[in-house]
């Protein structure tokens, strides 16, 4: 084992930890999708913490690298994208590597620059969408096609958690690029 990879498991392995301890809640609740669960994973909770924040930053650029993922930019549809965007751009600066974030709006703005995509631009730039976690695809198909429309190349969508409830089958085909996530609930003893 590398000391690479070595630094890798370990930031998996805390980031783990940190999920399980601070963004597993387990409660009757309705998900944005509509859908009920018995749990709740609040990733907000992880995003935006002090250590928490800086190990998804690496564990995602790491996940998008082993998967042979090219980009110069990452984000996703605001709220849930923005803090996973811009620990993967800290993460990439740390590491020497210019990668920018970007956030992406539901709709187009009426107003202003008329923007859906706001931050660096990203036509004809290679782009990875993100998402803290994904039920049924949705978010992360919203971000897809306001990327694409502002003319970004859609290389991946990636997630910090899999709910494993159909995301990565929806956004495959519908989007047509991989679909990567760093835990699926199983790891999070949610199987």
């Amino acid at each position: 084992m590398t000391a690479e990879t070595s630094v890798q498991t370990s930031d998996r392995s805390r980031l783990l930890e940190l999920i399980k301890d601070l963004a597993v809640v387990h409660e009757r609740v309705t998900l944005s999708s509509g859908v009920e669960a018995d749990y709740y994973i609040d990733l907000r909770r992880i995003t935006l913490h002090h250590e928490a924040s800086v190990l998804v930053g690496r564990v995602m650029l790491a996940l998008l690298d082993d998967a042979g993922i090219a980009f110069e930019a990452a984000g996703g549809l605001t709220m849930g994208a923005d803090p996973v965007g811009n620990a993967v751009m800290h993460a990439a600066a740390q590491a020497g590597r210019p990668i920018d974030a970007f956030v992406v709006r539901k709709t187009q703005k009426t107003h202003g620059m008329g923007r859906q995509v706001e931050g660096p631009d990203v036509s004809g730039r290679p782009v990875v969408v993100l998402e803290d976690t994904s039920t049924t695809g949705g978010s992360a198909l919203t971000a897809v096609e306001g990327v694409r429309r502002a003319g970004g190349d859609v290389r991946a969508v990636a997630v910090i958690v899999d709910r494993t409830t159909g995301s990565k089958e929806r956004i495959e085909s519908e989007a047509g690029v991989p679909y990567l996530f760093a835990f699926g609930k199983e790891e999070l003893g949610l199987a």
